[in-house]
């Protein structure tokens, strides 16, 4: 792929936890901004890929181990190594010598093709930088504030005492929330990050292909991962400019301003406010892409040439 991708990819949390803390509330800076980590964004997407059965190495899976002599079958998380083996179905890692298969068996999960690896496994330590790089994701809603929501158990808690008697009630839980909250994530793609594994044999680099199917999922991914604290995030706004392989930009999300609708009925307005920098690179820009969503969102741009796509349907608005 002879080209550079800049970009910013934006989450809408309604009533739902996009990233949280040990503590369980939204993650927040020392300066109480809220905001979601690159792990937060790459999950969902290593959940969708592994889903449609792409090779994924980095994410958990489980297996049931055996303790013959204490006569106990547990559920456990697979270790790296192991992991490792259940996409290849090879031999013990650790009786592998041929270190140039192993890191051509990396390139071909789809998760280390797209943000690299660190793979420290004895025999084989590789540290993979990935073409995709993401930033933190900031909350642009001025007005977001956690929501804590108790939560009846069906069930008591046998180990806690009411005085000398076993307590009678339910346990109680909690579930920790933000009212709305709008995250935008910038990223970079840069495929010249593989060139010296390309010419080591290692990998056909990072591709048209590989770029297809990141931009696809990074659009909808979030959308798509319905578990119960994240239900109500959904993908809202998506840019992608491409440039010449030579060409540097700046991280193009504090280019983008989010401004909530006064009136119920009204939209959310999305600005960006980068658009005179990129016109004035046209000549080195090969293409922009803009993905909203209309139904809830207004956009202002002045980038001349962009294409503007709904996010779901992917048509062209």
């Amino acid at each position: 792929m002879d080209k550079r991708v800049y970009g910013v990819l934006g989450i809408s949390s309604i009533m739902a936890n996009w990233n949280a803390d040990f503590s369980g509330y939204p993650k927040t800076t020392s300066d109480g901004s809220t905001f979601g980590s690159d792990k937060a964004f790459k999950y969902p997407m290593k959940k969708m890929w592994d889903n449609e059965g792409e090779k994924v190495l980095y994410i958990k899976s489980m297996k049931i181990s055996e303790d013959k002599k204490k006569g106990e079958v547990q559920l456990v998380p697979r270790s790296l190594k192991e992991r490792y083996e259940y996409l290849f179905e090879g031999e013990d890692l650790k009786k592998c010598k041929d270190s140039k298969l192993v890191m051509s068996n990396l390139f071909k999960c789809i998760d280390v093709k797209n943000f690299g690896a660190t793979f420290a496994e004895e025999g084989n330590n590789f540290s993979i930088t990935g073409a995709i790089q993401f930033g933190q994701g900031f909350n642009k809603y001025a007005d977001t504030t956690p929501e804590e929501q108790q939560i009846l158990s069906p069930f008591r808690d046998p180990t806690k005492k009411d005085g000398d008697k076993e307590a009678k009630n339910s346990t109680l839980g909690s579930k920790i929330v933000s009212n709305e909250a709008h995250y935008f994530y910038p990223f970079v793609i840069n495929p010249n990050a593989y060139n010296e594994y390309k010419d080591m044999g290692l990998t056909d680099g990072y591709t048209e292909d590989d770029y297809i199917k990141f931009k696809q999922t990074s659009i909808k991914a979030a959308t798509s991962h319905s578990t119960n604290a994240k239900m109500g995030c959904e993908n809202e706004f998506g840019l992608f400019v491409e440039t010449d392989s030579d060409l540097y930009l700046p991280d193009l999300s504090q280019y983008i301003e989010f401004e909530k609708a006064e009136e119920t009925h009204d939209k959310n307005i999305i600005t960006i406010t980068c658009s005179e920098l990129i016109n004035d690179l046209k000549d080195k820009i090969k293409c922009v892409e803009i993905y909203i969503n209309p139904y809830t969102t207004t956009l202002k741009s002045e980038i001349k040439g962009a294409k503007i796509y709904n996010i779901f349907t992917q048509k062209e608005v």
